[in-house]
């Protein structure tokens, strides 16, 4: 199964000439009984090694849910994550750009890493079971659903998923959620202003094991 390549250029495009293509992320509304978001996840990067929200200590994560068959929104919404890398500079370090799947029938370890490397080499894409997936998904109230077309064969289907991203704070713990319309620029001002509160050295020494 080859790997969708054409993507990544039409998103750069669409992202150029300031073009926002289709979301689902309008059509939803928060439910009544819905839980504040955790950001909890636990799955598996492209080594093979298990992931957790509670794995990048000193760093905020920027997390984005799609797959790399996905038309539009995830290709559009990679470019901008590196933007916002390219517009922290010397901060992005403190950044880590995250890109889980829900589409793990396809979506293999190393499928996800040659993906993602298209767009920065810094983003690194995370799967897992479809159980472990559907739970990260629901601790970020993020929602996707696989939809076949009547006659298509099993293999042919596309998922529709929340669109955004998700900001975590250097303790792996969940600040908020960036709609998919929310200029890249906006976001990086939005980080660099969380990035200036707290200084690198304190933030460090938050995380550090009681001596």
């Amino acid at each position: 199964m080859t790997i969708p390549v054409v993507a990544p250029l039409v998103a750069a495009l669409l992202l150029a000439a300031g073009i926002a293509t289709g979301s689902i992320e309008a059509a939803e509304a928060p439910a009544d009984d819905e839980s504040p978001p955790s950001g909890r996840y636990l799955l598996m990067d492209a080594n093979g090694r298990a992931v957790t929200n509670a794995d990048f200590p000193g760093q905020f994560q920027l997390i984005a849910f799609g797959y790399t068959y996905c038309p539009d929104i995830c290709p559009t919404t990679l470019v901008e994550a590196a933007a916002i890398l390219k517009q922290l500079g010397d901060r992005a370090d403190r950044v880590q750009p995250i890109f889980i799947t829900v589409d793990p029938q396809r979506d293999t370890p190393q499928v996800l890493a040659t993906y993602t490397a298209y767009f920065h080499p810094r983003i690194i894409g995370l799967t897992g079971s479809a159980s472990l997936i559907a739970r990260a998904a629901q601790n970020f109230n993020a929602r996707y659903e696989k939809v076949t077309e009547p006659g298509a064969p099993p293999d042919r289907y596309h998922v529709d998923h929340s669109a955004g991203m998700y900001l975590l704070g250097p303790d792996g713990s969940y600040i908020r959620k960036f709609g998919y319309s929310t200029p890249a620029v906006e976001i990086a001002e939005r980080i660099e202003a969380l990035l200036s509160e707290t200084p690198e050295s304190e933030m460090t020494q938050r995380l550090l094991p009681p001596g």
